[in-house]
């Protein structure tokens, strides 16, 4: 067999020969085991990426918590908890995977502009480690249900830093015209009045400037607008026990050149140390970061198409498994599972769903028959936590590899399954 040959910013996929693998494990294999579409995700490229921020923050006091909006599936916040990790939720819902995967409570942060009294309750009741507060209105609910409970809430104020991350403006959260966090200009008025509710306890600080982030600078830039608040608001008499810098660090789509996490974090920790802040307990909550990478999407090639103006290359993949291209016109790499000798055609790689903007990937260059596989690749985030039923589709099922096992970590969901809470009217 030959040498492996590893796609670049893919670190769990290599070709051996013609075939893909994902670690130890042919891909054209569970393809046929597991039917299309599927995603498969690696252990191993999970904790290589935790690994990373790990290794920036040797020696410091930091709690990584995995944001998992980015993939909230059991088995992979499994994997997480299992590394010792918290949980950034912002949902009831997510809450409760994290509790049902064994995630440490007092390691969960809830996060989100829409908290309701019943998602509060949840909460509390759990024995989260922190709330991250978004508005002066939300404090004062919190505030109110925790007495009911007869306890305070631990809370941190999320901040908008009014950085531009340089990124999607869907994706882009820390500006002005947000509706995340509250605004620079009136954090400190915000912690006096925390600080005032009986029902709250003031623990930290928190800003997240956005997500799939390439560039240092942002991050510079908010650490000092959120050391200036710092100093502010401890100046005022409030003590600030920890300071999050929420997440957003991109990952390679397409030749994108993010920093990685250990030396993004060597850069803003040597901004911290030269402020006298350097030993303060940290949080983050990385989620793309983490996982984006780790995944990938096999599909068949159900037919070719050509056309006048373009040459259609259709998969069983769509855009109800793959929202990304259409939702941010993202791009994601697609190669083949099995390559071919023959010269590549120029295809648009589009979905059977009944939509226009239901396509993959446009003018890609693919040596490709009817009934081939292909691989979506940096699926691991965004994909699946986002996926629907649009047109009855079921979601796709998904497989946990770890060397040379592989666990279900997710059954192919069924037309049954989909319609197990609806009714016909009754006559």
């Amino acid at each position: 067999m030959n040498s492996p040959h590893n796609l670049p910013g893919q670190p769990q996929l290599a070709y051996r020969g013609n075939e893909l693998f994902c670690e130890d494990i042919r891909l054209s294999d569970l393809a046929k085991e597991h039917g299309t579409p599927l995603f498969v995700y690696s252990k191993g490229a999970m904790l290589s990426a935790l690994a990373a921020y790990q290794r920036g923050f040797a020696g410091r006091t930091v709690q990584i918590c995995y944001a998992m909006k980015a993939n909230s599936s059991l088995g992979v916040i499994q994997v997480f908890a299992e590394a010792g990790c918290g949980f950034d939720v912002v949902s009831a819902g997510e809450l409760q995977r994290v509790l049902a995967a064994s995630g440490p409570a007092e390691k969960i942060i809830f996060s989100g502009v829409g908290k309701t009294r019943s998602e509060m309750r949840a909460a509390l009741q759990a024995g989260i480690g922190c709330f991250n507060v978004e508005s002066e209105a939300e404090l004062e609910v919190l505030s109110d249900v925790a007495l009911s409970m007869n306890v305070k809430a631990p809370v941190s104020i999320r901040v908008n830093p009014n950085v531009d991350p340089k990124t999607h403006p869907y994706i882009s959260t820390g500006l002005k015209g947000s509706k995340f966090g509250v605004a620079h200009e009136r954090v400190v008025q915000t912690y006096q009045r925390a600080a005032a509710l009986p029902g709250i306890q003031v623990k930290g600080i928190d800003c997240h400037i956005g997500s799939q982030i390439t560039e240092v600078a942002p991050y510079l830039d908010a650490v000092d607008r959120m050391l200036d608040l710092v100093e502010a608001i401890e100046a005022a008499g409030i003590p600030i026990h920890h300071i999050d810098f929420g997440g957003g660090l991109g990952i390679n789509y397409n030749g994108d050149t993010p920093p990685s996490a250990d030396d993004l974090w060597d850069k803003m920790l040597a901004k911290l140390d030269g402020r006298g802040f350097g030993q303060r307990h940290l949080m983050i909550e990385p989620g793309r970061s983490l996982v984006g990478n780790a995944g990938v999407c096999l599909s068949e090639v159900l037919y070719l198409k050509p056309g006048e103006q373009k040459n259609f290359c259709i998969i069983d993949a769509a855009m109800n498994d793959l929202p990304r291209p259409a939702m941010y016109q993202a791009y994601h790499q697609i190669v083949p599972v099995c390559t071919r000798t023959a010269a590549p055609a120029t295809y648009d790689v589009v979905g059977p769903v009944c939509e226009s903007g239901d396509w993959i990937g446009h003018d890609r260059a693919l040596a490709v028959q009817q009934g081939d596989l292909l691989a979506v690749l940096s699926a691991g985030a965004y994909c699946m936590s986002m996926a629907s039923n649009y047109n009855s589709r079921g979601r796709a099922p998904e497989i946990l590899v770890d060397g040379a096992q592989t666990h279900v970590i997710r059954q192919r969901e069924t037309v049954a399954e989909q319609m197990r809470y609806e009714s016909l009217v009754t006559r």
